[in-house]
Formats: structure tokens, sequence, C-alpha cells
């Protein structure tokens, strides 16, 4: 097995040189003699000891990223974009998948601290739990995904799912409709909480018909929204519209109105959030809060370089915007295969 004085002889340079180009310094190398030690590696096969470089440099090269469940297609498409651009950095991402369990979450948390990532992204399941307390005495950096909650240090990298969830209420009354009903997450999570107040200021200020605007709390997932939806939709004032807080609730709550013959958007106008792709080819398409994953993941990673390389790299909160996409679910034209405003996975 090559190794870096093999590299060195073939390039005709020093074991130094060979570390420079290997570790982008920290002395420059002309470009010449890179492309001489470039093309030696190759010839050679040589890989670098990850191991080595680790305890020379006191960096794994790694980020730990512990979300909810992995089969939810936000956070599937979050994970993602967040691994792209980990690898344009040249970061491996440990992915740990908490299946909206506390204990299994905690166990993430430590083994990937255990593992010496070098920077910790979390999307808290339920909150801060009981290794919010392990995590604060370490000194990795952390960064919370998509919820706001009180852990020490912390940079927080967050949508505004008031303002969002608002444009999306809003754009229903433009439609006409005043009994707008909510299905929500559950009560307890922080974008839920945002999003049913944006859903409440825009029907105060549109003046909802109170008895006909339901608020009901579910976990995200199609299950969940198939079953709000059917109660909602059997009930005696039922609403003609609503505001879904995900994209996957909303895919069950059209299952729940295709099996009881209620058509969306004749009977029933859906507005919902999240924008992930699948949300394009329902049956109407469904009009959506688009989330800015590409932005979203590449704002956490990049603060997450930035502190490992300068420890002094301030702690932030970094709020970006949801982008409404109006397609046939809400009353708006439905574009033909869903297209209209993919440029996530197909």
């Amino acid at each position: 097995m090559a190794n870096r004085s093999d590299v060195a002889r073939l390039a005709g340079t020093s074991a130094s040189v060979v570390s420079y180009v290997l570790n982008d310094g920290p002395r420059g190398v002309a470009p010449a003699t890179r492309e001489r030690v470039l093309a030696a590696i190759a010839e050679l096969g040589y890989r670098p000891n990850a191991v080595a470089r680790s305890l020379r440099t006191s960096r794994t090269m790694t980020l730990g990223l512990v979300i909810p469940d992995n089969s939810n297609l936000f956070f599937a498409e979050l994970a993602r974009s967040i691994e792209e651009v980990g690898f344009e950095h040249g970061y491996t991402i440990l992915l740990g998948n908490a299946m909206d369990d506390d204990e299994r979450e905690a166990r993430y948390v430590r083994a990937l601290l255990d593992r010496q990532v070098d920077g910790l992204i979390l999307v808290p399941a339920h909150g801060a739990r009981t290794w919010t307390a392990e995590l604060s005495q370490t000194p990795v950096p952390r960064l919370v995904l998509d919820r706001e909650i009180a852990i020490p240090h912390a940079t927080h990298v967050l949508v505004d799912n008031e303002a969002g969830a608002y444009e999306a209420t809003t754009h229903l009354l433009e439609h006409g409709h005043r009994r707008i009903g909510c299905v929500a997450g559950m009560a307890d999570m922080h974008p839920t909480v945002d999003r049913v107040a944006g859903w409440r200021r825009a029907g105060a200020e549109g003046g909802l018909d109170p008895a006909g605007s339901p608020l009901i709390h579910v976990p995200f997932g199609r299950a969940h929204g198939y079953r709000a939806g059917r109660q909602l939709l059997t009930a005696p004032n039922p609403p003609e519209a609503l505001f879904v807080t995900s994209d996957e609730q909303a895919i069950g709550v059209l299952r729940a109105a295709a099996e009881l013959g209620v058509r969306v958007p004749e009977d029933l106008a859906l507005c919902s959030f999240d924008g992930i792709g699948a949300s394009a080819y329902t049956v109407p398409a469904l009009s959506t809060m688009r989330q800015p994953f590409e932005e979203l993941g590449r704002a956490a990673v990049e603060w997450m370089v930035r502190r490992v390389a300068e420890p002094s790299t301030p702690v932030a909160r970094i709020v970006l915007r949801s982008s409404l996409i109006a397609r046939g679910s809400c009353g708006c034209p439905d574009p033909a295969g869903g297209d209209h405003g993919i440029d996530g996975p197909a």
C-alpha cells in the first residue's frame, strides 16, 4: 500500500509538500507542483489515513445530523440538502433517525458526540430532552434546525412559520372562503405554534366564521392527516377550506376527501406548508408554502463550517422565508403534470 513518502518520490518533492496539497495548507504550493502531487496520488492509488489526520488536526471532518423521522419527506429532503452542502465542504454527514422517540434521539446525540463529530445539527422530535444538559457540557458546536428551542450556545436556522401560515390563509381568504379550518401538528411543537398563530391572525383580519373554522391538532404524517380530514369533513358544519400545516398531512386529507366524495377544490380548498417534491404530483397538485430547502441546508452547514474553523464565530438566529406555490388544490390553475414550482427531488 502506497504511503506519503511514495507519493513524494514519484512527484519529485518532499512529504511536507504532499501534506500541504492534501490539507490545502498551511503553506501554498505552486500549481505545477500541486498537479504533479495529484497525479502521483492518482497513479499510486494513495489514500490518506483519516484517523491519523483527525488526531493531527483535532477534526474528524464529520457532522452529526439527528432528525425526527427520515420517512417524512420534508426531513428527507432537508437531510439531502445538508448532505449536499456538507459534501461541497469536504464533510461527511452521519445521520441519526430518531423515529419520533425521545430515548432513541438521546442515544443518537450521545453516540455522535462519542464519535467526536466536529459539529451537531439537530431537529428535535419533541423539544429538548435529557440530552440538553449533556450537550451543554461539551464544546462541540450545535445548531438547531426547524425548531426554536432553548439549548445553550446553539445557533438556530428557521423559517418564518407565522408569516408563511398567514400568507397561505390569506390566499384562501382571497378565493372568497370564510370557513377555513386548520389541521395542525402537535400543539407543543414550535413550528405548529407559529403556523397556528399565522392562521389565527389572517382569520382575525379576514373575518373568518368561527363556527366553520375548526382547529385540530394531530401528529405530522399522512395517516394522521387522513383521520383528521375524515373527522372534519363529516362534521355537521364542515369547513369549505383548510390550511394544513404540512404537505404530508395534506396528502392524507386529500385521500379522505376523495373517499367521502368531497371535490377539491370545488367543495374543499386546500393550502399546506413545506413544498416537498411530492406536493406537485397529487390530484389536484397541492398549493403550498415552500420552505427553501437548499437555503436552509446551506445556512446550517456553512455556519457550522465557520464555527469549526473559528470557534469565536458568534451564535446566530437565521430566519428564512417560505414562498407560496399556488396550484390546483386552492382553486388556482392546476399545472399539467404538477410541474410548476418544482426545483427539488422529482
